[in-house]
């Protein structure tokens, strides 16, 4: 890394200032990714004033030293052509840069990260050798977490479903290379799947609804209680507000009899004539005395009658 450093400071002292800086990239760029797209970007920005050339394998070298492509070359190199660092597209690239080949494209420094890269010996030298040496190295850094090789691991991890994606869009098992037995296994499996996912849906389904009527059920039983709880109160304070009532009605009819008022229907007070009232009681004595008055007499009279008569009687006897 401080090799890697050293290079860099070195390349920018001998960077041209009266044009732009030619910096060259190259790579396979395979399945074409934002992690490309980064490293290009930082081999664009390395000088103020920068044009990028890029170097693409064609099939034959990259299936020699590398592998298998998923994409063409030509499908590579357009590619690049849509990436918005890259000022031109160099294909046939060689695998290993050569003074030959810096010359023939006027090169002033060449990009990579700084991982070394085989070249074509077999002897383990590193592809960049050359260029490190000559101080025209200039290093980016790698994006963790997304390579070429990432993506199509992911692919043959989940390749079955890859296979049947392709098959439920019309590809055939001949394009896809699959046998006859494999299809229908591959799709029975899928049915199988579906109807999981229908049931889980279905579960998932009945446990919302549950939920929901469990929500509501408290909510209808706390609204219960809170009926309930309110009728309680109005109909303890009615009683009340009513017992009040027919106590204070009571109390102001037992004062009225006391005190010789009593309440009118329409709540007004009557008084009695006291007066009244005792003048005729008066007169009803007076004319009970005047009845035994006169029962006094008539026995007087009889007393004298009889008095006379027996009177009469003595006087008889003796004549």
């Amino acid at each position: 890394m401080s090799n890697a450093n050293s290079n860099n400071s070195n390349s920018t002292d001998t960077a041209p200032s009266d044009r732009p800086v030619r910096v060259y990239a190259d790579g396979i760029y395979d399945l074409f990714h934002f992690g490309h797209a980064r490293s290009l970007e930082q081999a664009k920005k390395s000088f103020p004033n920068t044009y990028l050339l890029v170097g693409c394998c064609n099939d034959d070298t990259t299936h020699k030293f590398k592998g298998k492509t998923v994409m063409t070359e030509d499908e590579r190199y357009e590619s690049l052509r849509h990436c918005k660092w890259v000022d031109e597209v160099i294909p046939d690239a060689p695998w290993v840069v050569t003074q030959e080949f810096l010359d023939k494209h006027q090169i002033d420094f060449v990009a990579h990260d700084s991982l070394p890269y085989a070249d074509a010996s077999g002897a383990g030298k590193d592809v960049y050798e050359f260029v490190k040496a000559a101080g025209k190295f200039k290093e980016t850094k790698r994006t963790d977490g997304i390579s070429t090789s990432d993506i199509i691991m992911r692919i043959v991890k989940d390749y079955n479903q890859y296979v049947m994606r392709n098959l439920d869009r019309g590809y055939s098992r001949k394009d896809l290379g699959v046998s006859y037995v494999k299809e229908k296994r591959l799709r029975v499996n899928m049915k199988l799947k579906k109807l999981q996912e229908k049931v889980k849906q279905q579960q998932e389904r009945v446990g919302e609804k549950i939920q929901t009527v469990a929500m509501h059920r408290n909510e209808w039983v706390e609204n219960a209680d809170r009926w309930v709880a309110g009728f309680l109160e109005m109909f303890e304070e009615g009683c009340h507000k009513m017992g009040t009532a027919i106590r204070d009605r009571i109390q102001e009819r037992l004062r009225g009899q006391g005190s010789g008022k009593y309440l009118l229907p329409n709540g007004e007070e009557e008084e009695e004539d006291d007066e009244e009232y005792y003048y005729d009681e008066d007169d009803y004595f007076d004319e009970e005395e005047e009845y035994y008055y006169d029962n006094d007499e008539s026995d007087d009279e009889k007393d004298e009658k009889e008095m006379s008569e027996k009177d009469e009687k003595e006087t008889k006897e003796k004549k």
